[in-house]
């Protein structure tokens, strides 16, 4: 079979047509199906996630019905996106590039950990918490953050088989995936209760309805 001949295009190179993606820094080219392509390619789809919930927040502002207490939170939102990719640089950098990672910009750094804990602590003081497991969907913001958050935690799955292989490099990299993961279901809950909703039990109790809820 013949090379198809490269097209005129901005995005596709026709590079990855064999099956390969290159990495952070250049080196050898792995596989798209590598360990490492598909954790980053999992923090990729967080990041995603996380940019519905945003666009349903950038809609109640436009339609006026965006609570006072979620005023901030697509801004922190976005924090979180952008943070996301030093995480997706990390995973995607080959070992013989490790010394060209720096601290914050393309390696999850010790202080973004320390920002997202504290961030945890000022809502979990704030926010009601469910006794039991909860059923995500009460509201469309709080359900786009649980599916972020699920993302979140198959790509921390991911990192720790790689970093059982010694394929991340730093050490604070499954701390924040752990951390936000935890600070975006709180997130969820927050955004429930700015609307004056309540989140779904994961069990049915008897004798309550969906119309005693808040």
């Amino acid at each position: 079979m013949s090379a198809r001949s490269p097209i005129d295009s901005v995005v596709a190179t026709t590079r990855g047509d064999d099956g390969t993606t290159g990495l952070l820094y250049g080196g050898d080219r792995i596989a798209k199906d590598d360990p490492r392509a598909e954790a980053y390619g999992t923090i990729d789809e967080a990041v995603a996630a996380l940019g519905l919930a945003r666009a349903t927040l950038g809609l109640k502002r436009r339609t006026g019905t965006l609570s006072l207490p979620m005023g901030g939170l697509a801004d922190l939102i976005l924090r979180f996106q952008r943070e996301l990719f030093v995480v997706g640089a990390e995973l995607a950098t080959n070992p013989d590039a490790w010394g060209r990672l720096e601290d914050g910009v393309t390696r999850v750094s010790a202080p973004m950990v320390a920002g997202v804990e504290a961030l945890l602590l000022e809502l979990e003081a704030s926010v009601t918490m469910p006794v039991e497991f909860v059923v995500p969907g009460e509201t469309s913001t709080s359900a786009a953050l649980e599916l972020a958050r699920t993302i979140l935690r198959r790509a921390e799955r991911r990192a720790v088989a790689l970093r059982r292989d010694g394929l991340v490099p730093g050490d604070q990299l499954l701390p924040y995936l752990n951390r936000l993961a935890d600070l975006l279901w709180v997130l969820a809950r927050a955004a429930e209760q700015a609307e004056a909703r309540s989140a779904t039990p994961a069990r049915t109790t008897p004798g309550r309805s969906r119309r005693n809820r808040a």
